[in-house]
């Protein structure tokens, strides 16, 4: 048995020897977030926890330890490198490059115009066609880039959020000229407009528009696509735009729960939606910090879920995630360095429950992965799943003092900003007051501070840094001609395809944007006849409006 006083008892002698054996270090002793980190963690600082009440088993409520009763034991995460560049048909060869090299789902980068809803032709796309991910700007384009990838035996994940619900139609369309039946697909949109007004930047429409699309792809595939994911609430773009870990957790779920409101409001049953809906969080540099915001993660969401949007299907309450190493934490110094970062986050995401795993490449602070460089970040997945020993049980650092605290703290300091945002009217009401941005702001701040000041150090750039560095890996350029080559095509599609079928599947979206029916029927009506992803958005930007940010300060 415990006898938690004399432990306190022995702690604090403990302490007294420990400081006149000699001080620490001079470093500050705080997680990526700057939170402060205590020399030891003993049971004392656990005492409040009720193991099944707050831990419990995994598979069963609140899913501290996991989702899967079995986790890795009974199958790995899926692996995912993100990929895609150039032109459709740069981007189906890498697809079938790592797909022979192991890779276990696919998953989808657009470039910027297409994120934007431009098509390759216009001209605010000049100069960046093909650039940061792959143009698609018809049907024609995806069925290129899954050509010969059989769609109902891979799940892919498609990273768009503006126009992810025709992105998704595209899609449909696909497989439905493949034989896959919309029943048969599985995958991930990302479908996250909340973190783009908070974070990323990459929206088109307002927030209520926006809502609108959103709940209308939820209530689609619920219905047709059941096995689709139709949001990937994202975190990782939060914390890419400078957040701490507390901010991306309390950020990403608040938003979640607000999606989880809308359906509601729109009609749908809870329980036909919540258990498509996922969560794509960051794998950030301190293990132990990320590894305690997944296992907190999934006990809000799941207490939410269950307390306060009373669902009934036990799957409603589970949260499944992807995980991406940290892109900002790579540096253009030193870029080998890069494969190391790299393989302690993707460790965190593991030990820390992760669904799905995506290992940023060591190039990626120049340009778009090589094939060298994205071989070794699937092969460092590959390496942690066969050879490590951390699939051999489940969720390992359960109990640990230190971890167990720190998910607690975490909790605890999420429930305090969704107060917080609850006292401001909701989400959308504190994104149009600037209140996510102004707290991102000033972590990021902070934390650039603490780099300048040599109060944290980076490997390479202010610490251990090579005067003659050179750069010697192989890097991806893209060919100026991509462009041409994509408008080109483009031309080609609109020759051929039949503009009166164009024109009156257009009138029909629009009649359906002004009347509040379903609109996902209407994109896939538009994708089968050729309609661009620009033609669609311009209907919608007449009928919706532009979204124009507020300037904070």
């Amino acid at each position: 048995m415990l006898n938690l006083d004399e432990i306190k008892k022995e702690k604090e002698e403990w302490r007294k020897q420990k400081n006149a054996a000699g001080k620490d270090r001079k470093d500050k002793f705080v997680t990526t977030s700057s939170k402060k980190i205590k020399e030891l963690y003993t049971p004392d600082d656990v005492e409040h926890i009720d193991y099944l009440r707050n831990i419990g088993f995994p598979g069963e409520y609140p899913y501290t330890r996991g989702v899967h009763r079995n986790m890795y034991r009974g199958r790995l995460w899926t692996m995912r490198q993100f990929a895609g560049f150039a032109t459709p048909g740069d981007t189906n060869r890498r697809f079938h490059f790592l797909l022979d090299h192991g890779e276990t789902g696919l998953s989808t980068a657009f470039d910027l115009p297409t994120l934007m809803g431009y098509d390759s032709d216009h001209p605010k796309s000049y100069g960046e066609v093909g650039v940061c991910g792959v143009a698609v700007d018809t049907l024609r384009d995806m069925e290129i880039i899954f050509d010969k990838i059989p769609l109902d035996q891979v799940s892919t994940s498609m990273t768009i959020n503006s126009p992810a619900a025709i992105l998704l139609a595209f899609y449909i369309a696909v497989g439905e000229k493949q034989g896959v039946s919309r029943d048969k697909l599985r995958g991930t949109l990302q479908n996250d407009i909340l973190k783009e007004y908070i974070a990323q930047k990459e929206y088109i429409f307002p927030p209520q528009p926006s809502m609108r699309i959103i709940t209308d792809s939820m209530e689609f595939c619920s219905k047709e696509v059941r096995q689709w994911n139709t949001i990937s609430i994202s975190g990782y773009h939060i914390r890419e735009a400078g957040s701490t870990a507390v901010q991306e957790l309390a950020f990403t779920l608040a938003d979640g729960f607000a999606y989880v409101e809308a359906g509601i409001e729109a009609g749908l049953d809870v329980d036909e939606f919540a258990p498509r809906l996922s969560f794509f969080f960051n794998a950030h540099l301190d293990i132990f910090e990320e590894i305690a915001k997944y296992r907190a993660a999934r006990r809000i969401w799941a207490r939410h879920l269950k307390e306060k949007y009373k669902v009934k299907n036990p799957r409603s309450r589970l949260m499944r995630f992807h995980t991406q190493t940290a892109g900002c934490s790579l540096t253009a110094q030193q870029p080998e360095n890069n494969i190391i970062r790299t393989a302690y986050e993707a460790l965190a995401g593991v030990l820390g429950g992760t669904q799905s795993l995506h290992t940023n490449s060591m190039d990626e602070t120049w340009a778009l992965p090589s094939e060298k460089a994205v071989k070794i970040a699937l092969r460092t997945q590959q390496i942690l799943a066969h050879e490590i020993g951390v699939t051999n049980t489940i969720d390992p650092l359960a109990g640990s003092y230190f971890v167990e605290s720190l998910t607690g703290e975490l909790e605890r300091e999420a429930e305090t900003y969704f107060a917080k945002i609850d006292k401001l009217g909701g989400v959308i009401s504190a994104i149009e007051l600037g209140f996510f941005q102004k707290e991102i702001a000033k972590a990021a701040a902070k934390y650039q501070a603490e780099i300048d000041k040599n109060e944290r150090i980076i490997v390479g750039v202010n610490g251990y840094v090579e005067q003659e560095e050179k750069i010697e890996i192989p890097l991806l350029k893209i060919d100026p001609n991509v462009e041409k080559e994509q408008k080109k095509n483009l031309r080609k599609v609109k020759a051929e395809r039949d503009n009166n079928a164009v024109q009156r599947s257009l009138q029909a979206l629009r009649a359906s944007a002004v009347d509040g029916s379903n609109l996902m029927p209407h994109f896939i009506a538009c994708a089968k006849n050729y309609v661009t992803l620009g033609e669609m958005v311009q209907v919608l930007k007449e009928e919706f409006g532009e979204y124009r940010e507020a300037a904070v300060f």
